[in-house]
């Protein structure tokens, strides 16, 4: 996927000099994206070259909302500290069409090259393997000059290649951290087991997937980039190979948030240098922006791009954040009318008559208190539901499988062993056996009842639909289309449910059993 390659590129120096079009040649793909993707999003670059990214979904569409995300390590007392494990809210920036689908972001491909770094900040370079190192020896205030120049030039010579949001380009910039840990971790890609691993998924073994110490890895030497195998998103070289400079300060842990001193920068993902035992998602380090009386270099740093947008966008935007915000915290945010004043207002209402000064800051303060409590229930009663929905989807396609192994077992055993017939020597054994297998698919059907009527008591339709919608794009993220059939049986069963108030366990296991 392309957003735009026009034909007159551009080399931007300093001062973003023009040089002729001649100056150099379209550089071969396999010099830029080595490992080439059907939805790979390609921007172009000066010196006719380009940089490849992947797109990091979001299941949430809204301006304020945003995706309730664990990130660090477990519990442990050797590297707490550092990594211990913590919440965290992640968004996307670009809207996924109009359809409402989620939001996303996009992250390099690729840890930045000599090939692109020279391409921005030098004479263009004949493009060649070596190249394809990542640039390395490089300080923290260097990768962001680089992204500006980058930034420049795109807005000056290629703007149509930028994606927008709401009429915004959007601009690259080194990610944060928690950006980057998201990606690293697989994001959408991965089941939310996987994603609290010590690593991404890696079917082939560690050695296929990331560059560490030693002989049977990198030897001790920087690699080129993209030589192994990707994370679930696509992203190459997430672990190892050269450590990734983060765009925020470097902040301790302190149990289940972080702690108030900044320092120097965060740097994540490990190194050629790192022992093998030691690469994992949540390996995170501090860097110094300087050492001795320049800028802090070394040969294992380097750093990737993303590419985001702005939040404020425009005035429409504004003032829908502004209403969204207005309804966080409330006891039915999501209701059209309330046809009774919750708790928030009736406290909002009494402060507005209390004349002392002390005494209204103390409830305006027990006011937002009490929104914010509400807020996190409300996050949590969406992720309750979103679980219930796929362990309802799950149920569902167990009911098919175990459903029409029951009836094979069954049509076969009316052929060999039914009334008036010769019996089959094993009829005895085959009763038993279909017995058993009916006993089985009678709690699933029940489980399966169980946790439907469950659902329908405990959240209402308004509740549950948009979840929905968020489960949906987990499980295509996941490459788990096939699932959406059973999500969608399941949400039938239901509405089936509030509408006549009936347990219709056959209906619900017929249905389960029609999906392809």
């Amino acid at each position: 996927m392309r957003f735009n390659h026009g034909l007159n590129m551009a080399l931007a120096g300093l001062f973003l000099a023009i040089l002729p079009f001649s100056a150099s040649a379209v550089w071969e793909e396999k010099y830029y994206n080595p490992k080439p993707l059907p939805d790979d999003v390609i921007l172009p670059m000066p010196c006719e070259g380009a940089m490849a990214f992947r797109k990091v979904s979001i299941p949430l569409s809204q301006p304020l909302q945003d995706y309730s995300i664990t990130l660090g390590g477990g519990a442990n007392d050797e590297w707490g500290y550092l990594e211990q494990a913590r919440a965290e809210h992640i968004a996307g920036s670009f809207a996924e069409g109009k359809s409402g689908k989620g939001r996303y972001f996009l992250m390099a491909k690729y840890e930045l090259t000599d090939l692109q770094y020279q391409a921005l900040t030098g004479q263009c370079p004949t493009p060649n393997m070596k190249l394809r190192l990542p640039k390395v020896n490089i300080g923290w205030v260097d990768a962001m000059n680089f992204a500006n120049q980058y930034n420049l030039w795109l807005l000056k010579n290629q703007p149509k290649a930028l994606p927008v949001e709401d009429g915004k380009p959007g601009f690259l910039r080194l990610p944060t951290e928690t950006e980057w840990e998201f990606a690293a971790r697989g994001g959408l890609a991965v089941s939310t087991a996987e994603f609290r691993d010590q690593r991404f998924p890696m079917p082939e073994g560690i050695t296929s997937y990331a560059w560490f110490s030693g002989t049977q890895s990198s030897n001790g030497k920087l690699q080129l980039a993209g030589l192994l195998k990707p994370n679930p998103l696509g992203l190459h070289d997430m672990l190892g190979n050269a450590s990734e400079m983060m765009f925020e300060p470097f902040h301790l842990n302190k149990l289940d948030r972080q702690h108030g001193k900044a320092g120097g920068y965060i740097v994540r993902g490990g190194n050629f240098l790192t022992p093998q035992s030691d690469i994992r998602s949540s390996l995170r380090g501090e860097e110094p922006y300087y050492t001795g009386q320049s800028d802090n270099k070394n040969k294992t740093l380097g750093f990737r791009l993303v590419l985001v947008s702005p939040t404020l966008t425009s005035r429409d935007r504004i003032k829908e954040i502004a209403e969204e915000w207005k309804a966080l915290g409330t006891e039915n945010p999501q209701a059209k009318e309330k046809k009774s004043p919750d708790s928030i207002d009736n406290l909002s209402s009494i402060s507005s008559q209390v004349q002392d000064t002390v005494l209204k800051k103390q409830l305006e303060q027990l006011r937002a208190d009490f929104r914010a409590n509400a807020q996190l229930r409300d996050e949590q009663r969406d992720q309750a539901i979103r679980t219930s929905l796929q362990l309802g989807a799950f149920l569902c396609t167990k009911l098919k499988d175990d459903g029409e192994f029951y009836d094979r077992l069954n049509g076969l055993y009316e052929k060999t062993c039914k009334a008036g017939s010769e019996l089959d020597a094993n009829c005895s054994r085959r009763q038993s056996q279909l017995d058993q297998h009916k006993k089985v698919l009678n709690f699933i059907v029940n489980y399966y009842a169980d946790t439907l009527v469950d659902m329908g008591v405990t959240y209402n339709a308004e509740l549950i639909a948009p979840q929905i919608r968020v489960v949906q794009q987990q499980m295509s993220a996941r490459g788990k289309t096939n699932l959406n059939g059973y999500l969608n049986t399941y949400w039938k069963n239901l509405q089936e449910y509030w509408k006549n108030g009936r347990v219709a366990r056959d209906s619900w296991l017929e249905s389960c059993k029609k999906n392809n």
